[in-house]
């Protein structure tokens, strides 16, 4: 192997070692491809050797993780086991993170790019770690803990952000509200997803996602004494679920609406004067997504004006939005599963539906959040079935190989003059 400006002895960040070329772009050229030759000889080999020794430890984490789901913003045990392992890995801690209980930093390193790898460990209501937090969780410290022996040799500063709340409470929303991810140059993470998946996140996004509470009062009164006197709240709950069920019909491919009726009486001898209905709109764009919120928001305005009821909609959590993929951390991250045989084949057609928090820190900080296939995984996500293959020995594998390919991405733009610049720029 030819001796390299990524051995262990070199104290000087590779970005650094390269000499002027003027605007001989030929030679920039040259120069970044003999870069990218050395990482993956040497540097790529030593990620993946640091990543095999943490391995076991990690699993044991993300196992625990599984077994003691916590739902969003509780995750104390979860968020606890994971700042023990990388303070254990010599990363500076601060628990607490932008007010968030369950939220924490861990930082090492001191180079001038700063390279944020994003932590999930919620869960959801009923079936556990139906989305396979625990494997996020588990592929984001791995590769964390993979960098962290070469931060100086790339020139930067490593920061693990634990953001609670993705399944419900837009934590990464938050955290970027409260300056979490001030200077951050890159942002990172990997989602798992049933076989067949493809790991290739080139052009793919997510929807922009915004939840709402619809409150109905009405007039209670005596059911069968006299119902003339009462105002029937819960009708306003029922006919608006009726006219968002006909909306339907005349929305988008990508259009999603969902919505619960949360409450809307309890016995059934008294009008109820009282009905909520917990709703969110999903579409692939911002413009849309509000165009669609106008039109379900008519649903239940015109459906209080039909029953008599007074009506409140309110905001429950910030609004997630779309995902935009940065295509020089997919170059770096479809390479590192490619090498590891995973499926990288592009998805062909508009994106699969589906929203995430991460898609707000993308809006404004080059990232990146590809899918991963689990292995003998035929459940959708967020069903019972996923929960359980979310725990099984291929799931950990899968989550190996994102951990590997989330650390080849930092290293690879950190390591590469032109995409370093420009995310150095971005900040």
């Amino acid at each position: 192997m030819k001796e390299s400006a990524t051995s262990p002895e070199s104290a000087e960040p590779i970005v650094n070692q390269v000499v002027d070329v003027g605007t001989d772009c030929s030679v920039v050229d040259r120069l970044e491809e003999t870069l990218a030759d050395r990482l993956e000889e040497t540097l790529a080999d030593r990620l993946e050797e640091t990543l095999a020794r943490w391995r076991p430890r990690v699993e044991t984490m993300a196992r625990a993780i599984h077994a003691d789901p916590e739902l969003s913003f509780e995750e104390v045990r979860a968020a606890g086991r994971v700042c023990e392992l990388l303070e254990e890995g010599g990363f500076a801690v601060e628990r607490g993170t932008g007010g968030l209980p369950t939220a924490f930093t861990g930082t090492l390193g001191s180079g001038d790019l700063v390279a944020a790898v994003c932590v999930e460990y919620d869960c959801l209501p009923d079936v556990g770690h139906a989305c396979g937090h625990n494997l996020i969780a588990g592929s984001s410290v791995l590769a964390a803990l993979a960098l962290a022996p070469v931060v100086d040799e790339l020139g930067i500063t490593l920061r693990v952000v634990g953001t609670p709340a993705e399944e419900h409470g837009g934590g990464k929303a938050l955290l970027l509200a409260a300056g979490a991810f001030d200077g951050v140059g890159v942002a990172v993470m990997a989602h798992p997803g049933p076989e067949g998946q493809t790991a290739n996140p080139s052009g793919q996004s997510s929807q922009a996602v915004g939840r709402y509470r619809a409150t109905f009062h009405g007039q209670a009164a005596h059911a069968a004494a006299m119902p003339h006197r009462g105002i029937n709240a819960a009708d306003g709950a029922v006919l608006s679920q009726v006219a968002i069920g006909l909306l339907r019909q005349q929305t988008a491919p990508d259009h999603r609406i969902g919505l619960v009726i949360r409450e809307a009486g309890s016995v059934t001898n008294i009008i109820p004067d009282h009905a909520v209905v917990d709703f969110e709109c999903r579409a692939l764009t911002l413009p849309d997504y509000e165009a669609l919120l106008d039109r379900v928001r008519r649903c239940f305005e015109g459906s209080a004006l039909a029953t008599g009821t007074t009506l409140e909609i309110e905001a429950t959590e910030p609004v997630y939005e779309p995902l935009v993929q940065d295509e020089d951390l997919v170059g770096h991250w479809i390479e590192a599963q490619r090498r590891r045989g995973r499926n990288v084949r592009p998805l062909l057609g508009p994106s699969p539906g589906g929203s995430t928090d991460m898609g707000n820190i993308s809006q404004v900080i080059p990232s990146i959040h590809p899918m991963f296939a689990v292995p003998g995984a035929d459940a959708p996500i967020h069903s019972a079935g996923f929960t359980a293959t979310a725990d099984t020995p291929d799931a950990y594998d899968a989550m190996a190989d994102a951990a590997y390919g989330l650390a080849c991405a930092i290293a690879g733009v950190a390591s590469t003059p032109a995409q370093r610049t420009r995310l150095l720029s971005s900040r």
